[in-house]
């Protein structure tokens, strides 16, 4: 009834893995957090900079403290938005969160002689 030294040793032997059996649900876990949270949030900035970049004269915006307004004056790194008659606040560009309306551009006095 005693188990031989040689069956014993064979057994410790097959309980052994090889590294990438290892480091394989690091490699899934990694996998799901950059496809569930890195790269939506990297397309989300993405269309973020592309809206602050389209920003104009006469879009109504909502700014990240939920100030609703319209913009009189975009600058390089602010936008002057009238939030009432005759009130006019500097707020940062990057504290815009949406475009609420946007308006048609301005035509160039160049279109407006092309369609006469």
């Amino acid at each position: 009834m005693w188990i031989s030294p040689a069956f014993a040793q064979a057994a410790g032997a097959a309980g052994q893995q090889n590294a990438f059996t290892a480091f394989l649900p690091l490699l899934l876990i990694f996998v799901v957090v950059y496809f569930l949270l890195i790269r939506p949030q990297q397309k989300k900035l993405k269309e973020h900079k592309t809206m602050l970049g389209a920003l104009r004269r006469g879009d109504r915006i909502v700014t990240n403290g939920g100030i609703i307004g319209l913009v009189t004056k975009v600058e390089d790194r602010e936008v002057i938005v009238e939030i009432a008659d005759g009130v006019r606040v500097h707020v940062d560009r990057n504290m815009i969160s949406s475009v609420v309306s946007k308006t048609e551009p301005v035509a160039d006095k160049a279109d407006a002689d092309k369609k006469e």
